[in-house]
């Protein structure tokens, strides 16, 4: 049998607590413990939450892994590709690579009676996933793109709505300025989708991929580009590796050269951005962590210190110092676990009550989103209590060692 976890648990339930000395302490270090892990678990979902809701959102405007002209990437002048069968088929066969659709671009005027606003059409046709449009649909329907070419749907952004004073069901002119004319195209409102991410709700409409194609006077087989997304975001550098291996430096049959480039490299200033949320996790967990190890070492050393008689009679009967050192820090570990546990409770419960109700809200122009997005993740919350009993236990090794100096026959007159 362990003697020192024995004790130490009769002490705990027999009211290791109660005395009028200790109890306050071990209170603060409970709390301590509890709060400390709380923040914590609160930080990294709402982290884990930010990155993974922006990410999903960026992804879902510029997908995974971009093919395009060289020449757009190095200078942002709209130039068409030719993305050949035999080359979209080894794309698809590619390990990692999940779906592949390509999209034209071109740009445009949206005129009203009373205003206008310059604007970028995405051609999309009904190979492409629209599954991230139609999440963030909040009015209308998602338009049938690609089945009915003669027609002229159009998807909004609900900015560009609010802006241009347009619902689903009105009808529009655009206009198309070019070197040679000015071509106009009427447009029918179908749906509104609003994401809260400002630099694509401000100036990004959705239509037929042929419209693009047609207004830059390019070949049926040309297009802005191939969108591609992976199976596992994780992977997406690894897969990004054999893409380029596959399609850069390669021309089309119009003597235009084919790069590519990851969603990293189209955002680096979000994702940079995100990149900074991991500095400041890691401060507040060291922050937390202390917090919790300084309660716990205030409420150890108040601890031996009013158990001073016991440890006394202890050595008299022979005990060893590292003997009653294990029995105070199993008594330590005790009051540690109660303390996760009730952080667990408060910080799982805040996290699922945000879930739930969205009752922290955001400004979307500064956060790109309107609630305060969080996500619990299991095996870190598990990681997190194990870690900090680990630590807090460990920095309770150096205080625990004033028992050492604590003599017998001095202590048994201790009151």
């Amino acid at each position: 049998m362990n003697l020192p976890l024995f004790i130490a648990r009769k002490i705990y339930r027999q009211g290791g607590d109660r005395q009028e000395v200790s109890r306050p302490a071990i209170t603060i270090a409970t709390i301590g413990v509890a709060i400390g892990l709380a923040v914590m678990i609160i930080t990294v979902s709402v982290i884990f939450g930010f990155k993974h809701s922006i990410s999903d959102k960026v992804v879902g405007f510029g997908s995974h892994i971009q093919i395009t002209n060289f020449m757009t990437q190095q200078t942002a002048i709209p130039a068409p590709i030719c993305i050949s069968d035999t080359l979209l088929r080894e794309i698809r066969q590619t390990k990692g690579i999940r779906h592949v659709a390509c999209y034209s671009m071109t740009q445009g005027i949206i005129k009203t009676d009373d205003d206008f606003l310059g604007v970028a059409f995405k051609g999309i046709g009904n190979d492409y996933d629209v599954n991230f449009l139609r999440n963030n649909l909040v009015e209308g329907s998602m338009p049938k793109f690609g089945a009915q070419p003669s027609k002229y749907p159009l998807l909004i952004s609900r900015t560009i709505a609010d802006k241009l004073r347009i619902k689903v069901g009105s009808k529009v002119f655009a206009y198309f300025i070019d070197s040679d004319d000015v071509r106009v195209r009427k447009f029918t409102i179908e749906g509104i989708y609003q994401t809260d991410m400002s630099q694509f709700d401000q100036n990004l409409c959705f239509t037929d991929y042929s419209v693009p194609v047609k207004l830059n006077g390019w070949k049926q087989d040309q297009c802005s580009g191939a969108e591609l997304l992976v199976d596992n975001f994780d992977e997406l550098n690894p897969v990004a590796t054999k893409i380029v291996k596959l399609v850069n430096s390669k021309t089309d049959r119009y003597g235009e050269v084919l790069t590519s480039q990851t969603i990293y490299e189209a955002y680096p200033n979000i994702f940079s951005w995100l990149s900074l949320l991991d500095i400041n996790v890691w401060i507040i967990l060291v922050l937390m962590v202390c917090v919790a190890g300084f309660t716990m070492i205030s409420g150890l050393l108040i601890i031996i210190l009013e158990r001073t008689q016991m440890i006394g009679i202890l050595k008299a009967l022979g005990m060893r110092n590292d003997t009653i050192r294990h029995t105070f820090l199993w008594f330590a570990v005790f009051i540690i676990g109660r303390g996760l546990f009730w952080g667990d409770a408060i910080g799982v419960g805040l996290v699922i009550l945000q879930q739930q109700t969205g009752f922290i809200r955001l400004d979307p122009a500064s956060y790109y989103v309107d609630t305060a997005p969080m996500e619990l993740n299991i095996p870190v919350i598990v990681g997190l209590n194990i870690a900090t009993l680990i630590i807090s236990v460990f920095v309770l090794i150096a205080p625990s060692y004033l028992i050492s100096h604590i003599h017998p026959a001095r202590s048994m007159r201790y009151e």
